[in-house]
């Protein structure tokens, strides 16, 4: 479907479920009233008490030197001032005896998406949500594992991911000035908790708005148009980023690190879709990463990589 497609559902208020890849090129809208049809599940911005999982995935992660050369192919692009902020994933091989419809069942995350048998999301992450005329955003950035001693003040005092969650939020006030005046950062890096796996993880997120109009209904295919990818999980700028995102990661996103979201009528609510497992011939793949930014250390982002692979 194309966005000016939606910008129809919008304008009559037709309910529609939207699922959009990585690039936002390959768009998925399904009419809510039509959704009993269609092998899919989902859970938007639900409440959930945070608890640990079992370990149910055997991991087998790309090598750490493998890692290494393009954690530095990257660090190469921000010296040469091609990028400043890089969010570089890879996929895991991962072995797992449950099904997708089984994860999804077991997962705890505010945005849940199962796909056919295709692809599920857990996603602690939001997008956009757009409320009574006026449109939010929330980048996530910077995590630290809770059970460090003063892990609160270590992760909010580190230069590194102070610096990283700064080009993040500037990003999306950017973006956001696109579509929306009076753009402004509503609250900065408050920390919330969240189960992973074996470990409890602090994550960082800031909170930014901006008056959207009366008129976003009819607008809004254009709006996600205009604010997609997500940067939070792209990078800065966004053009040039994208392009080197491509040549390094040597890998096909698909629908990871893309957006879902769901329009009621009256408002509209989305995640970004990480903590992503996509199914495919072979197996089940996990897709997962992190920022990089010149003050990056090649083994700490590699260990989050696999950090972020956990049923939360």
């Amino acid at each position: 479907m194309t966005f000016d497609a939606i910008n129809s559902l919008g304008k009559e208020r037709k309910p529609f479920l939207f699922i959009s890849d990585f690039r936002a090129k390959n768009i998925k809208v399904i009419l809510l009233d039509e959704l009993s049809k269609s092998d899919v599940e989902f859970s938007i911005n639900s409440s959930y008490s945070s608890q640990k999982q079992d370990e149910i995935f055997i991991k087998e992660p790309l090598s750490f030197d493998a890692y290494k050369q393009k954690f530095h192919r990257v660090i190469q692009e921000i010296q040469a001032g091609n990028t400043y902020l890089l969010n570089l994933t890879q996929p895991t091989k991962i072995q797992t005896a449950l099904t997708l419809k089984e994860i999804y069942s077991l997962s705890n995350a505010h945005y849940k998406l199962r796909y056919k048998d295709e692809f599920v999301c857990f996603s602690p992450e939001k997008f956009i949500q757009i409320s009574k005329d006026r449109i939010h955003t929330y980048p996530m950035k910077g995590t630290i594992d809770a059970s460090l001693k003063n892990a609160k003040e270590l992760i909010l005092n580190n230069e590194k991911e102070m610096a990283e969650h700064i080009m993040v939020v500037d990003l999306l006030r950017n973006d956001l000035s696109i579509v929306a005046k009076d753009v402004r950062v509503e609250e900065f890096r408050y920390i919330t908790h969240l189960a992973a796996g074996e470990k409890d993880l602090l994550q960082v997120s800031s909170h930014i708005s901006g008056d959207i109009g009366s008129s976003w209904h009819e607008n809004i295919g254009s709006i996600l148009e205009a604010l997609l990818p997500a940067g939070s999980i792209s990078g800065t700028p966004k053009k040039s980023t994208i392009e080197i995102i491509e040549s390094i990661e040597d890998y096909e996103r698909g629908y990871f690190s893309g957006v879902f979201g769901l329009y009621d009528g009256e408002s509209f609510d989305s995640g970004v879709m990480i903590r992503f497992i996509e199914k495919n011939e072979d197996g089940y793949l996990y897709k997962s990463g992190g920022g990089i930014t010149l003050d990056s250390d090649v083994l700490s982002e590699y260990n989050e990589l696999l950090d972020k692979i956990y049923l939360p």
